[in-house]
């Protein structure tokens, strides 16, 4: 799996252009069956609502099922699609065997941060970075559930 310090692999999917950035992206690999993707995403959303984190998520799944998950979530992010279609070379390269897995690349592609399955305290910690109490008193979030299996 892609490490923190390292290199993120470089990708284009559906337009959005890895090696492009000029600010940092939170990326995140699911599925639309993963009930910790159902988790976590919705969090997410507030992050990038709230905190203006760019959240681009990549979705192991078709088009179809892909909005249906956004609407049944209410999720806005950014999709795009490493699917059956082709091959899932984007979680291959990155090494994705459970979902959620989330990557912070920052300017340059370096990985700064990662995530697999949902840690609560490792995403109020990135939260925080962008001024966001992801967990306010009163949430009742798990503090750890794992990820699901991926395509395989």
């Amino acid at each position: 799996m892609a490490a923190v310090g390292g290199i993120a692999p470089g990708f284009v999917l559906d337009g959005f252009s890895l090696r492009e950035l000029t600010y940092p992206v939170l990326l995140v690999f699911f599925k639309i069956s993963c009930p910790t993707c159902q988790l976590a995403l919705p969090y997410l959303q507030r992050l990038a609502d709230e905190g203006g984190l760019r959240v681009v998520a990549i979705s192991q799944d078709d088009p179809e099922g892909t909005a249906e998950f956004q609407e049944a979530f209410g999720t806005r992010m950014e999709v795009v699609f490493d699917n059956a279609a082709n091959g899932y070379a984007v979680s291959n390269a990155y090494g994705i065997t459970t979902v959620p897995a989330m990557f912070l690349v920052e300017p340059g592609g370096r990985i700064a941060w990662l995530n697999e399955g949902f840690v609560k305290a490792d995403l109020a910690a990135l939260a925080l970075r962008w001024g966001v109490d992801l967990f306010p008193s009163g949430d009742r979030a798990p503090e750890w559930k794992p990820g699901c299996g991926s395509w395989n």
